[in-house]
């Protein structure tokens, strides 16, 4: 990898830290579909390793504000599906990733913006954990269902429960991946040169993540993830 990629990768992590500390979603909408067109073969390793410091911050952070009864029927789900998940990868071509990966974005944040609001039960909390442990065991995205659940609940409560939920499922479709052959370590390596990157974002959001305008920075980040997908579908 180039120095200029890099560095363009490396304002992509402290851009997308910066927005998910402050809202609760967005790294993986906004760093899967750059990091598909600079090389498909980095996710979804590169997401999912890179994130999980980022989690491990904000769910410190917020922890006072956790839901601990949505975190559990989510973590459950997102644990039973991260198989299928991981078959979507050998059935997958790496060749054509980059196009799963951006129409998979496109879809989350239309759906994103089009759903209306409603006050989640046990049978929501299923439904996100199912989808998010299938498409971010695949790609690396896998925040949309869940912030369709928190959404009208408040930022705490959201940037608290999904990272947590972020957290325990990195962890299990990284081992899920490496045991099955289908992680390099080479993809975690450049997770790791970009931390300082990411906690360059990570300590920004938190002079702001108290007063940010939630509502219209999910508005950019929903723009942002049509466009990049939209790109890399092309790209692909």
């Amino acid at each position: 990898m180039s120095g200029g990629t890099l560095a363009v990768l490396a304002l992509t992590v402290a851009a997308a830290a910066f927005v998910q500390g402050a809202s609760g979603l967005g790294f993986a909408l906004i760093v899967a579909p750059v990091a598909g067109l600079i090389d498909p073969g980095l996710l979804p390793v590169f997401v999912l390793t890179a994130m999980i410091p980022l989690n491990v911050y904000v769910a410190w952070r917020e922890r006072h504000s956790l839901d601990l009864r949505g975190a559990r029927w989510i973590t459950a789900a997102r644990l039973v599906a991260t198989p299928a998940g991981l078959a979507l990868l050998w059935v997958i071509p790496e060749g054509d990733l980059g196009t799963v990966v951006g129409a998979a974005t496109v879809v989350a944040a239309v759906v994103s913006l089009v759903t209306p609001s409603f006050a989640p039960g046990p049978g929501a909390y299923l439904g996100a954990g199912v989808v998010t442990g299938l498409t971010e065991t695949a790609t690396g995205v896998g925040g949309p269902p869940l912030a369709l659940v928190y959404q009208h609940r408040p930022p705490g409560e959201l940037r608290a429960t999904v990272a947590v939920c972020f957290l325990v499922g990195e962890v299990a479709s990284l081992c899920l991946l490496f045991v099955t052959g289908r992680g390099r370590a080479a993809d975690m390596g450049w997770a790791v040169m970009l931390l300082p990157a990411l906690a360059a974002g990570a300590g920004l959001s938190r002079l702001v993540h108290q007063r940010v305008d939630a509502k219209k920075l999910r508005a950019f980040v929903l723009a942002f993830a049509l466009v990049s997908g939209v790109v890399l579908m092309a790209g692909s």
